[in-house]
């Protein structure tokens, strides 16, 4: 059985609260990670969260990807540096409607947060990882702009998704030859509120189950499916995949034509 001083034990996973942010905050604790997560809104429920999971392997932090500096203040509170970086909190089309009423403003806040934000963190991490030559970094991206393209879809929203594809494959190149290793998963429809916000909450439940027929597989893919992906990824069998860029839409990303209008 491999040393478990070999494996990495402390994650750092953005976007904790809710989605699938929660769902690899509970996979990663359920495996004897020591989790840090991040939220913008609802410390209440990032509280929840910590005391629900209990002790001292589970702590929260507020990450504001909207500001410039957001990957500064969160540096000067962390313990230490993270063994394994996750870049999941993200904004949607739906989201940045609820912050202003400003379509210029719902663009600038797309590429800021998804984009800008997971840029400067990521650097910043990825300089503690250099100086031991080990970790591993995930990207959350997004089949539309990730892997396909999808007519009507916001713009901003898949420049941003493409964008964190794109720094999944160039890091994964500049880091070819060291020990970190570099990921990006590419979910499709999963069963999340940010999902429900931009798709089903405005139908009614006709409409809705009709959508749901007309995915892949006919139904939405679990939060739980893609924190499953993740920790493989955080293992050392995944080394192979250094630098993939994974699509886990259940076919959605082959065969966008499957999704019925």
């Amino acid at each position: 059985m491999e040393d478990i001083m070999d494996k990495p034990t402390t994650v750092l996973i953005t976007g904790g609260t809710s989605g699938i942010g929660e769902a690899m905050v509970r996979a990663f604790h359920m495996q004897g990670y020591d989790v840090w997560f991040t939220y913008n809104t609802g410390a209440a429920k990032a509280a929840s969260l910590e005391q629900e999971l209990g002790g001292k392997r589970v702590r929260y932090f507020r990450l504001d990807l909207t500001q410039m500096d957001a990957h500064h203040q969160l540096l000067q509170q962390l313990p230490a540096s993270p063994d394994i970086l996750i870049n999941n909190a993200g904004l949607g089309t739906a989201t940045v409607k609820k912050m202003s009423s400003d379509p210029d403003e719902h663009d600038r806040l797309l590429i800021q947060v998804n984009a800008v934000g997971t840029l400067l963190l990521t650097r910043a991490i990825l300089e503690g990882m250099r100086m031991r030559d080990s970790g591993r970094i995930i990207f959350i991206s997004s089949v539309g702009g990730g892997i396909n393209i999808y007519p009507g879809f916001s713009l901003a929203d898949g420049m941003s998704k493409a964008a964190v594809a794109f720094l999944g494959r160039q890091l994964a190149a500049e880091l070819v030859q060291s020990s970190i290793r570099v990921f990006t998963i590419c979910p499709g429809a999963t069963n999340t509120p940010m999902f429900s916000t931009s798709t089903l909450d405005h139908l009614g439940d006709d409409e809705r189950k009709k959508v749901i027929a007309g995915l892949p597989g006919g139904r939405l893919i679990e939060p739980s499916e893609i924190a499953g992906i993740a920790l493989f990824l955080a293992g050392k069998p995944a080394d192979v995949l250094h630098g993939a860029v994974i699509d886990a839409s259940l076919g959605l990303g082959v065969n966008p034509a499957e999704l019925k209008k």
